[in-house]
């Protein structure tokens, strides 16, 4: 696929990075030719230099032969008439433009095509990061819950502690120690290496484990991991920007909430946009007796999120040791976020992977209806509408043993019924853990776990309609 990226800032390289991995041939527009020049040096794309608004900048880039723009530069005004310029000009069939701004939602008539901007499709890392964030705080056991099939489903990834139901217990015992958890366990790593998943595979302290099973469940099942921890209540915020502003918004009708800033007007600012149940700080989050007189002991969760990463880092490292429960630092630079991932640092995020799975949703072929990433980017899951018949279709009408997946990848758990789809029968939809005798139907939403990004080709394969299919 011909992907125009334009801006090259943390999200476009981010961006770029991923879908060249891919083998797409990839374009990036900057205006900063050190920048491109950078980028050039360390991945295998084209550069060129100038501003993405002028047909001229965007026909050199290749814009008459794009299959997708994605528009990144910082400004919501650039990315909004790049788009325009693209689909009026250029014709380029899909069109998606990172915008901060709520006042541009997917859907709007300002967005659309025929008196529009021309914006298929809308991302947010801002709005992804603070949706992620918002779901580790209600599940403070978990490192991550991703959800699929419009949140019936939910891959929850944990580290299981010892004492928990599940740990030195084999797959094979499962069934009979949580009965009334109703999960698929899809993958455990164990360090850096993953463990084969097998009946008498044991589940061991430590290891990362990653369940799918129906979100009302979630917590049922965390609880077969690990010990349940406290719910969260107490939360402290370093950062007023966009993402710590949103958070704060979403979280103090239910929560006690602290919010350092270090920038008196942008204090004076988010004094006027939280309500008084929020207490404001101007300090630095660095300052050990700014956190021991603030309690930051006391608190469930601290997340740092400025952005700046070495004050994140430093921030959370501070808490931890001062007595937090819980620490999450906004990483922007990957190898950062690799390095203190699963230290004393309890999760690292980087805002521009966030919003990966939403770009890949898009670039994926077939039925797919929602792509995250997973381990960095290594691994991921995907939904796929299964379509087609046993004579058109290589996996329905098929039992999941019978289905030629790629080495190490796993069916998790399926939804049938949805909107009525399917045998047409109404219903609430059903929401169904994969076993090996467990059969595909026509329009079942299928999520499958893949270890590695190279096997993602091979599932779109399988999962392609043949020419028998009317």
């Amino acid at each position: 696929m011909n992907i125009l990226i334009i801006g090259a800032g943390r999200v476009g390289e981010s961006v770029a990075e991923s879908l060249v991995s891919e083998r797409n041939d990839i374009t990036v527009v900057d205006t900063d030719p050190r920048r491109l020049a950078a980028l050039q040096d360390r991945l295998d794309l084209r550069g060129v230099a100038g501003n993405g608004i002028q047909p001229s900048v965007l026909r050199e880039a290749g814009a008459d032969d794009c299959d997708m723009l994605i528009a990144c530069a910082a400004a919501d005004e650039t990315n909004l008439v790049v788009c325009k310029v693209a689909h009026d000009v250029f014709n380029v069939p899909t069109t998606i433009a990172r915008l901060r701004s709520p006042e541009f939602e997917g859907g709007s008539a300002l967005l659309s095509k025929d008196s529009g901007f021309a914006v298929d499709e809308v991302i947010c890392p801002e709005a992804s990061v603070t949706s992620y964030i918002r779901k580790l705080v209600d599940f403070p056991e978990a490192l991550q819950v991703l959800e699929f099939v419009g949140g019936l489903v939910s891959l929850i990834t944990v580290r299981a502690v010892r004492g928990g139901p599940m740990v030195q217990h084999s797959l094979a015992e499962l069934p009979q120690l949580v009965p009334d958890a109703d999960m698929r366990i899809v993958a455990i790593y164990r360090g850096n290496e993953s463990v084969p998943l097998e009946g008498s595979t044991r589940i061991a302290a430590g290891d990362e484990v990653f369940v799918l099973a129906a979100t009302q469940h979630v917590r049922h099942v965390l609880g077969a991991l690990r010990q349940m921890d406290k719910p969260a209540r107490r939360v402290m915020i370093a950062g007023g920007g966009r993402v710590g502003l949103r958070l704060a918004r979403e979280l103090e009708a239910g929560y006690d909430i602290k919010l350092i800033e270090f920038n008196r007007q942008r204090c004076d600012y988010l004094a006027t946009q939280l309500s008084g149940r929020t207490l404001v700080l101007h300090a630095d989050s660095t300052d050990e007796d700014l956190m021991e007189d603030e309690n930051v002991r006391e608190m469930d969760l601290f997340a740092a999120l400025t952005s700046d990463d070495e004050d994140n880092i430093m921030a959370c490292l501070l808490a931890k040791r001062l007595g937090a429960r819980r620490v999450l630092a906004l990483i922007n630079r990957r190898s950062y976020a690799d390095l203190v991932q699963g230290t004393q640092i309890d999760i690292a995020i980087s805002p521009a992977h966030a919003v990966i799975g939403e770009l890949l949703t898009h670039i994926r072929r077939g039925d797919v209806e929602a792509v995250h990433s997973l381990r960095r980017g290594a691994a991921e899951a995907l939904e796929i509408v299964a379509r087609g018949d046993e004579r058109s279709s290589k996996v329905v009408g098929r039992c999941v043993e019978q289905i030629a997946l790629p080495k190490g990848a796993q069916i998790g758990a399926l939804v049938r019924g949805l909107h009525g789809e399917g045998d047409g029968k109404p219903g609430a939809p059903q929401v169904l853990m994969a076993h090996h005798d467990t059969v595909i139907e026509t329009d079942d939403h299928v999520i499958v776990f893949l270890p590695h990004k190279r096997m993602v080709r091979d599932v779109e394969r399988l999962f392609q309609v043949g020419v028998t299919f009317f």
